[in-house]
């Protein structure tokens, strides 16, 4: 009798060692294996998904910088007497999930969120745009 595990005495004074059958622990593994086949594809929609939060958070706040310098100068691309501009392009969102890039012109601009590692995946929305009118674009209607 191995460490651990415990004899039981039959009728007939015969011993029967208790534990799992190699049976009994196939079907185990069998179940888990099915449940993480249907778990893991609805956990990384939900991550995906998650994720989308952060493009619209980025493309609001640097369409409020941007407004703001229109604001204040009349140009959305205004540059400094040091030549900085109001918003510095590519932005990166917080958790470097979606860079955001712009077409600029004096009273107009387009800003697109191009997913990036690990979030092309989502090709359900893919990049994200937003104009100063407040037009926003991605890829299904419902992304934004």
């Amino acid at each position: 009798m191995r460490a651990g595990e415990q004899a039981t005495t039959r009728p007939g004074g015969r011993r029967r060692q208790a534990g799992f059958t190699l049976i009994e622990v196939m079907i185990a593994v069998a179940v888990v294996a099915i449940l993480a086949a249907i778990a893991y594809p609805s956990y990384i929609r939900y991550v995906t998904e998650s994720r989308r939060t952060e493009a619209k958070a980025i493309l609001m706040e640097t369409a409020g910088r941007l407004e703001r310098c229109y604001t204040v100068t009349s140009d959305y691309r205004y540059r400094d007497a040091a030549n900085n501009a109001c918003v510095s392009f590519p932005v990166d969102s917080e958790n470097e999930f979606y860079g955001v890039t712009a077409a600029l012109d004096a009273s107009t601009y387009t800003l697109s969120a191009a997913p990036k590692n690990g979030q092309e995946r989502d090709t359900e929305c893919g990049t994200f745009t937003l104009t100063q009118t407040g037009a926003r674009g991605a890829g299904d209607s419902d992304c934004w």
